[in-house]
């Protein structure tokens, strides 16, 4: 493993053991840069970083004098390392004007893709690598932002930090990427994404209902006061610790919270660590940061989401039920489906349903989409019960054609058709080419993002107990 710059800030208790570089090599790919017209420090540093471990980490471009030029994070140090000497990155108007000073590469291997992710923002912090320029501008790129002066501590990403009140981590390269880390974290920390003003000796807090971030277990639900402020605190200091790259530290003090928990008779607060204990040694195994990224669930005022609804989309009247469908599946079996059902902006349990996909094999999200809208509809029709204000598709046109064809196989006139897609939160709609973007702010899109989530849980939920029981019965 090659030595990172001493000057770097990197705690030297949480750093990797050193292990031999992987020696493996090869002739260099047909796409890399031309070795008749390249520098030979140029060519001898593509040559280093194809010795580069495959694991994730932070690679350090170097120029002659050895100053760090450029700062990056990778889920695979080669690969990422080594397209900065293929052809296209000379193409490339980000890259083009400076990947000829690269001189020498260096790199810190990290844990997992959210360490990398952390430790490139220290770095680049840190040392100001001048390539990085454009993260200088503390006011364009996003920050992770802690409260301080809250009763219970929030967590946001902004560009746009406070100016007192709170612990500011950053700047990040990527908004996409923090997002997915933040979710990530939720998952062990539970802490809160809300922008509610949340007060432990307001009693009435007793009575608010939290969000779905609670449900599916992401949040410790302090609006409802289901956690002391003090206990919400730890897990906040938590969170700075892993932030500060004290993850070994934090380790080690968890477990020993665990095993006087467990001594004091305190099983459910040792199982609780257990559980986040195993989640933070394994967050290498949890995917790659992008595809955890999701909006963060605000409160939802349900009045103003279904007023913001009609006005976007041009009804005559505020809607007042919505139907949420969503399908979930593990290796093209046991595919089933969820439908969910809002009155008045609120979830209406007795209107839930399941269904198992009967007549689709294999992963096919859009047949089954079509098969479980056929089925809920032709019941519906038949028995002469009320059709929903506005039926939501979770997917993109393709989902959204398929419930089309349903109504159009029924020759039954549909509700409002909406489908979600949940990568830039687009709405696709019948008839129109373009998606309906809105503010993420917006109310309406809120709402329609909470019946959306809460229709993947539901599916999630029904198809974790069919797979549970199958497991009962082998």
């Amino acid at each position: 493993m090659t030595e990172p710059d001493p000057q770097l800030d990197q705690d030297p208790e949480e750093r990797s053991p050193s292990s031999p570089q992987d020696a493996s090599q090869g002739p260099l790919p047909a796409e890399d840069v031309d070795a008749t017209s390249a520098p030979s420090a140029f060519l001898e540093t593509a040559r280093k970083v194809k010795r580069f471990p495959t694991r994730p980490g932070v690679y350090l471009m170097k120029d002659q004098a050895g100053v760090v030029i450029y700062v990056g994070k990778a889920k695979n140090l080669r690969s990422r390392a080594g397209s900065y000497f293929q052809k296209t990155a000379l193409e490339d108007s980000r890259t083009a004007t400076w990947v000829h000073e690269i001189c020498d590469a260096d790199f810190i291997p990290c844990e997992s893709e959210v360490d990398a992710l952390l430790v490139e923002s220290r770095l680049i912090k840190d040392v100001q690598p001048r390539r990085n320029k454009e993260l200088k501008d503390d006011k364009s790129f996003p920050y992770l932002q802690i409260t301080t002066r809250e009763d219970f501590p929030r967590v946001e990403v902004t560009r746009e930090p406070d100016a007192s009140g709170v612990k500011l981590y950053g700047p990040f390269a990527h908004a996409g990427s923090l997002r997915g880390a933040v979710q990530v974290m939720q998952k062990i920390f539970k802490f809160r994404t809300c922008s509610l003003d949340i007060d432990e000796a307001d009693e009435r807090w007793n009575w608010f209902r939290p969000c779905l971030l609670a449900s599916i277990n992401q949040c410790t639900a302090p609006c409802n006061l289901r956690i002391s402020k003090s206990e919400y605190r730890k897990d906040i200091k938590r969170l700075q610790m892993f932030l500060a790259g004290k993850r070994t530290r934090l380790l080690k003090q968890m477990r020993e919270e665990m095993q006087q928990a467990s001594s004091d008779l305190e099983f459910e607060r040792a199982a609780k660590l257990r559980d986040e204990i195993d989640m933070l040694e394994s967050l290498d195994e949890r995917g790659e940061l992008d595809t955890h990224v999701q909006p963060e669930v605000f409160y939802v005022d349900p009045k103003k989401g279904l007023v913001g609804l009609r006005k976007v989309l041009g009804l005559a009247e505020t809607p007042r039920t919505i139907e949420g469908v969503d399908i979930a599946h593990l290796g093209g079996t046991e595919t089933v489906a969820s439908l969910v059902k809002f009155i008045d902006g609120l979830p209406f349990k007795p209107g839930y349903r399941r269904f198992k996909i009967k007549q689709v094999k294999g992963i096919d999200d859009v047949r089954s989409i079509h098969e479980v809208v056929s089925r809920r509809f032709q019941r519906l029709h038949d028995e002469q019960d009320v059709f929903p204000d506005i039926l939501l598709i979770d997917g993109g046109k393709g989902q959204l054609n398929a419930a089309i064809s349903a109504f159009e196989s029924l020759q039954i006139r549909p509700p409002v058709l909406l489908s979600l897609a949940k990568k830039n939160e687009e709405i696709f709609r019948p008839g129109e080419s373009e998606p309906l973007r809105l503010s993420r702010h917006s109310f309406g899109l809120r709402l329609l993002q909470y019946v959306r989530d809460e229709a993947h849980r539901f599916a999630q939920h029904y198809h974790h107990a069919l797979r549970s029981r199958r497991q009962l019965e082998e």
